[in-house]
């Protein structure tokens, strides 16, 4: 595993999503990391019932907005290589790709997660 240096451009695992950005500190255990992309759109629903949306609470998650921070787990960050790309066009392409994802197989769950992801363009993402 490659060192992880202050200033670096790196990718990070949190919570449901994968993101770019630039480590500001090394906190121990953990990196704080400023988000500068997404590359992965984190998952709507239930995480802890994956599949499901009957009894369980279906969670609404947003990709975190430019330039905002995560206290993100030394093990979920990783060297980046590449070029950086913008945060809007990198959020529209996780959200085309997961809208993907989910139109792939049409089942209740897929259904609402698209509902959902739909939802969050029109509040918040437009």
């Amino acid at each position: 595993m490659a060192e992880i240096k202050i200033g670096q451009i790196v990718r990070a695992h949190y919570n449901s999503g994968k993101y770019i950005g630039e480590v500001l500190e090394d906190r121990g255990e953990r990196f704080l990391i400023k988000v500068l992309a997404v590359q992965k759109h984190p998952m709507q629903g239930d995480l802890h019932n994956p599949g499901k949306i009957d009894g369980v609470f279906f969670h609404e998650r947003k990709a975190l907005a430019y330039n905002e921070k995560m206290n993100v787990a030394k093990p979920a960050v990783h060297t980046f290589e590449g070029e950086l790309p913008s945060y809007e066009t990198s959020l529209k392409e996780s959200v085309d790709k997961l809208k993907e994802k989910l139109t792939y197989k049409d089942t209740d769950f897929n259904n609402k997660a698209l509902l959902t992801l739909q939802q969050l363009e029109e509040k918040h993402y437009n």
